[in-house]
């Protein structure tokens, strides 16, 4: 097992006790890829929330997961899940890009698509596209 293997054991142990499927996990350039398909989003979550306790702040770059959620498709209504705050819609998928929008806790949104694991492009009730990060949307 890599020292990578090791450092994120508790992601991985994750993932299979959450039932991620087609699960693939490999090393390559000093990056741990971990891969594979969610039944639900709360089996995304429980990887993210392993990482999210080796990492809290998220910004590893010695990790890449990407777990989708299977079954959702462009259409889907998805509810923001935030902790107490609005979540941004932005212009890209980047923390550095533009806010365009907002979305209130608790609010529905359209996916148009699970652009990646970390960001889904979405539309708001009132029309508003951009890019929200995945964490906080629950299908």
């Amino acid at each position: 097992m890599s020292t990578l293997q090791d450092k994120y054991s508790g992601v991985i142990s994750a993932a299979q006790s959450a039932g991620v499927s087609n699960l693939q996990v490999q090393e390559q350039d000093g990056i741990l890829y971990v891969t594979g398909n969610a039944a639900n989003t709360a089996t995304k979550d429980a990887v993210w929330n392993a990482l999210g306790a080796i990492d809290s702040t998220y910004s590893a770059t010695d990790i890449n997961i990407d777990v989708q959620v299977a079954g959702l498709s462009s259409g889907a209504a998805l509810t923001v899940a935030t902790e107490d705050s609005n979540l941004n819609i932005r212009q890209e998928p980047s923390t550095d890009a533009a806010v365009v929008g907002k979305a209130s806790k608790g609010s529905s949104v359209t996916l148009i698509e699970q652009t990646s694991d970390d960001w889904w492009k979405v539309k708001t009730d009132d029309g508003q596209e951009g890019y929200a990060y995945s964490r906080y949307l629950r299908a």
